[in-house]
């Protein structure tokens, strides 16, 4: 699947956002795994903008399409049981049609499963969670949105997170 996060833009803010300069903070937050990975309790994190219709609302890309220098930093939780057909897609920087066929290209749940099941991990996460990935100001992200998610994770004794961005 190739990603074109300026596929839906007009060309002109495209360029600009193609030309901005990438900030990067130092140094990268990084903690080693305290244990092995068969026995760590795992969590998925995705930017691709998934949710299951009916457990919470869509992420605001209205709100998106009228402010397109706006993202919904807000989240949603995918439960660990859910399945294909319970995914719903909101994304406008991405292709939703291969997340609706397979959401394992950006949530990999059934192979978390797979790995549980076969010991390879500890355990999968009662709960997984979803943003949007088209951010550009991050700082409601940062102050309310993350911490609340790490606190949950916290709660959820999660030992790893793969992060799928998009």
């Amino acid at each position: 699947m190739t990603v074109d996060s300026f596929k839906w833009m007009p060309a002109g803010l495209a360029a600009m956002y193609q030309n901005m300069p990438a900030q990067r903070e130092e140094p990268i937050p990084w903690t080693p795994l305290a244990k092995p990975l068969n026995r760590c309790r795992f969590a998925l994190v995705t930017t691709a903008g998934i949710y299951v219709p009916g457990r919470e609302p869509p992420f605001d890309t209205e709100r998106e399409e009228r402010e397109p220098t706006w993202g919904d930093p807000s989240y949603r939780t995918i439960p660990r049981d859910t399945r294909q057909e319970e995914i719903g897609a909101c994304h406008l920087h991405i292709n939703n049609r291969d997340i609706l066929a397979d959401v394992n290209v950006v949530l990999p749940l059934e192979r978390f499963r797979e790995m549980e099941e076969a010991g390879e991990i500890g355990s999968l996460a009662p709960t997984h969670y979803s943003f949007m990935g088209f951010q550009l100001n991050t700082a409601e992200w940062r102050e309310r949105y993350a911490p609340a998610v790490a606190e949950r994770l916290r709660q959820e004794e999660v030992d790893a997170v793969l992060l799928t961005p998009v």
